[in-house]
């Protein structure tokens, strides 16, 4: 079950990335309603897989989330990233 999910997962991120495509970063960031209401769809449709991964695989997704702010954290110090 998780494989499915992850591959839904992917099939739904590529859907999401669709809407983007050869858009300039100015079109990407002012999508007009209509589109930008369609984006969310896809997001909430990616949203949903990656909460059923969850599930599936019982993760604490926050402490997991923590966890790896503190990894990159460590790896990119702050001070010496910009």
């Amino acid at each position: 079950m998780p494989k499915n999910l992850a591959s839904a997962l992917i099939v739904e991120a590529g859907e999401l990335l669709e809407h983007f495509q050869w858009l300039t970063k100015e079109q990407s960031r002012n999508l007009p309603t209509d589109k930008k209401q369609a984006v969310a769809y896809e997001m909430a449709d990616v949203l949903l897989y990656l909460v059923q991964m969850v599930t599936a695989l019982e993760v604490d997704l926050t402490e997991t989330a923590n966890a790896k702010v503190g990894i990159k954290g460590q790896e990119y110090p702050v001070d010496q990233a910009r």
